[in-house]
């Protein structure tokens, strides 16, 4: 080989790194660069599986039938649009208040104690609207008041807001006996626009009620009971039946031993 072949090709392969270190980019990908990335997978076509249409009148996984309510006349008519449960069911709830069809009467009505007999649960979402304007607007839980709940009034301003969990103001202040694992509640106090207000529960540790009463207005009202981890009555102490009653002031009306046998009566109406 020629002596100047030579020379040039040394030169020029002398001058490979060089241009490697210019023609490098600045580290972008190396062995390090997490997998999560997956930047080929971003290349891939993307086959979206086809939503899945809502059932109709099916809500938390129950079917309901559709209802409707009309009262008044004129301009001042208004309607109740609702959905509620294809049978009868009982509830179970500690909630004061649950809401139901009556069937006698066909209107939307509120109970502490429901009589399925009488008519069925409302299950889903509710509307009420006069003169085409809403005035209400919430969900049903099986009978409970669920989610947000909006007021408005015949302007269509808003001038009511609650958020309720199954019954439930979301306000509401629950202790347990287990804090960690919340299974056994100690203690229910209802809180609505910061009062209390609604039914109050205290429990046992054996998960038997212990106090029950209710609250209106941040006053305790009515009949008040304690019981004996047991279930057995205990006491019953009477309070005005209307919130800052001053004349009415609270007594043990009746109390009992942990067999049942009452031990103490009052037939007076206060003192």
């Amino acid at each position: 080989m020629k002596p100047g072949l030579i020379i040039t090709l040394l030169v020029v392969v002398g001058c490979f790194p060089l241009l490697a270190q210019e023609e490098q980019p600045d580290q972008l990908f190396t062995i390090d660069t997490p997998a999560s990335l997956d930047f080929l997978r971003e290349e891939e076509p993307i086959n979206t599986p086809k939503k899945k249409k809502p059932k109709k009148n099916v809500f938390y996984g129950v079917k309901t039938k559709k209802g409707f309510v009309r009262k008044g006349v004129g301009e001042r008519t208004t309607y109740e649009l609702f959905h509620y449960l294809k049978k009868p069911e009982t509830t179970q709830t500690l909630v004061r208040d649950i809401y139901y069809y009556d069937y006698a009467r066909r209107e939307v009505m509120r109970t502490s104690r429901f009589d399925p007999k009488k008519g069925v649960l409302v299950h889903g979402p509710y509307q009420k609207i006069q003169n085409g304007i809403t005035l209400e607007t919430g969900i049903f839980y099986k009978g409970l008041k669920h989610g947000r709940w909006m007021k408005y009034n015949r302007d269509s301003v808003l001038v009511d807001k609650e958020k309720y969990f199954r019954g439930w103001p979301k306000e509401s202040l629950i202790s347990y006996w287990d804090p960690v694992e919340k299974t056994k509640p100690k203690e229910i106090i209802p809180i609505e626009f910061g009062e209390k207000e609604g039914n109050y529960y205290m429990f046992h540790e054996n998960g038997q009620v212990a106090v029950t009463g209710e609250y209106h207005w941040n006053q305790r009202v009515g009949d008040w009971y304690e019981y004996y981890p047991n279930g057995r009555r205990k006491k019953l102490i009477a309070y005005p039946k209307e919130p800052f009653d001053k004349n009415g002031r609270p007594y043990v009306k009746t109390e009992w031993n942990d067999k049942g046998k009452e031990i103490y009566r009052n037939n007076k109406t206060g003192v």
